[in-house]
């Protein structure tokens, strides 16, 4: 499938997080360079350390012999064609792993090869041990790059142990590591995460294809240790659970990727700041099942992107300065869903250019259940077209906090909870067969500014716009002047 291409991003979009000059895009900056670089002429080939290649003997052994011998000075890892069975791999410092083309790394069934990270402490993550054992583990290292046209196979590896009884060992885990970089790689089969980081910094992934398992990449940082500079670029995903994942961001570039999934493109679950999403190709079904969903094994995608600070477990810190530009989606239940929890606050998001067909479970939804509302969200130069079939009993329905995926709202096209100020300008919502219920519900939003709304008119909806407790109203080329707040 090729990438849908959209225009590049308004200047105005921008304004508010490059004025300064304080926001510095993390692809403007030169990604990490391939470790080892300087030392060209160092490649240690895993053969001449005892490695078979044959996919049935166990080669670990021998793998981290090699990447003991880089270590020493730095330089490459090399995997020539072959199938090499494995346990735990240690990433060192300053060395590359570089998997040619028909080289595969497959993960043992032996879950006793496997090893651990420790994380700090303060990591929620320290308390789960053998949950996050890792077919490729890097702790504490910098310089580091994993490359090349082969494969690392995760093997499916079945744990019945393991988290929710199934899960085995993640493919690659970082923890507090810096300058890693990922490209041009091939993740099949993760047994659990394909990969997973911690408190690490300088991350740079490209054009790197992610298929089945469960999630894509997820990485955690913790509320003083956030995780810092990481870019996602020209990846593909076509994942069984969510695509990309995590808390505690700062400063991250997610484009021109191709995202399909079983559950959700883009989750959330805690605090970031700095984060753009562009051009960006979110669709569904999910063509991985999602494999812990039962028998029958949903393939359905649920939120194209979907921000929940504090949905999993208690989080805090503020989700600020968010620019979602030029994205594409097909066939979710929810396009773009932003939930905050007590404990966080949310500043300004910018929802831009985004264009989505097949809407089938939920309106375009910002909702703050927090004691602190929203500042500011701004939908503009959108169209987004809904299933519709929505009932007017729906529309009555008193809205319940929110749990972990997207539900049903009193409205199809926007509904909002709790803001400063919400703008929708440039909007088209079109719906593929009628829905009763009204296009935008706003309730204890103090600023609401709509400039040129385009809607489907239902026959029988007298309210299109229904606005409880709302402060000002501003209405301009939508078809809604002359209505009243509640």
């Amino acid at each position: 499938m090729n990438i849908v291409r959209h225009p590049t991003i308004r200047a105005g979009c921008l304004s508010a997080f490059l004025a300064s000059g304080a926001f510095a895009l993390a692809a403007d900056k030169p990604s990490p360079s391939p470790a080892g670089q300087a030392s060209a002429a160092r490649v240690f080939n895993i053969r001449d350390h005892g490695a078979t290649g044959d996919g049935v003997t166990l080669d670990t052994p021998a793998i981290n012999r090699a990447m003991d011998a880089a270590a020493a000075g730095g330089g490459q890892v090399l995997f020539p064609p072959g199938r090499y069975l494995s346990g735990t791999v240690h990433l060192r410092s300053r060395v590359t792993l570089f998997l040619d083309a028909g080289a595969t790394l497959v993960g043992t069934t032996n879950l006793t090869q496997y090893r651990q990270p420790t994380p700090p402490d303060f990591m929620p993550e320290a308390k789960w041990g053998k949950w996050h054992r890792a077919l490729i583990l890097g702790e504490n290292v910098e310089d580091v790059t994993i490359t090349g046209q082969g494969v690392i196979d995760g093997n499916k590896v079945f744990d019945p142990t393991g988290e929710e009884r199934m899960r085995g060992p993640h493919t690659i885990v970082l923890v507090d590591c810096r300058r890693f970089t990922l490209r041009d790689i091939t993740i099949v089969d993760s047994a659990n995460y394909a990969v997973f980081f911690q408190i690490s910094d300088d991350v740079d992934i490209r054009n790197v294809k992610i298929v089945g398992g469960w999630d894509g990449v997820h990485w955690r940082g913790a509320p003083d240790r956030w995780c810092r500079n990481v870019n996602i670029i020209g990846c593909q995903f076509y994942t069984g659970d969510d695509s990309i994942a995590g808390r505690y961001w700062d400063n991250t570039v997610i484009a021109d990727c191709i995202v399909n999934s079983s559950c959700n493109g883009l989750r959330l679950i805690g605090p970031a700041t700095r984060l753009i999403v562009n051009n960006c190709l979110f669709y569904g079904p999910g063509l991985q099942p999602h494999r812990t969903s039962g028998e029958k094994r949903r393939t359905n995608m649920l939120c194209g992107i979907i921000l929940q600070p504090g949905a999993w477990d208690a989080t805090r810190g503020p989700l600020d300065e968010v620019l979602l530009a030029n994205n594409t989606m097909h066939n979710v239940a929810s396009p773009v869903t932003l939930w905050t929890k007590p404990g966080n606050t949310v500043g300004r998001v910018t929802v831009s250019g985004l264009n989505a067909s097949g809407v089938y479970r939920s309106a375009l939804s910002v909702e703050s259940w927090s004691g602190a509302p929203i500042t500011n969200v701004i939908l503009r130069n959108a169209h987004i077209e809904f299933t519709g079939g929505g009932t007017a009993e729906q529309a009555k329905q008193p809205v319940k906090g929110p749990g972990v995926d997207a539900r049903p709202l009193p409205a199809w096209g926007v509904y909002a909870r709790n803001l400063e100020q919400l703008t929708l300008e440039d909007v088209r919502l079109s719906l593929a067969k009628d829905d009763l219920r009204p296009v935008v519900f706003a309730d204890g939003v103090k600023r609401l500014d709509i400039d040129n709304l385009k809607f489907t008119r239902v026959p029988g909806v007298t309210e299109p716009l229904v606005t409880t407790n709302v402060g000002k109203v501003n209405l301009r080329e939508t078809g809604l002047s002359g209505l009243d707040p509640r």
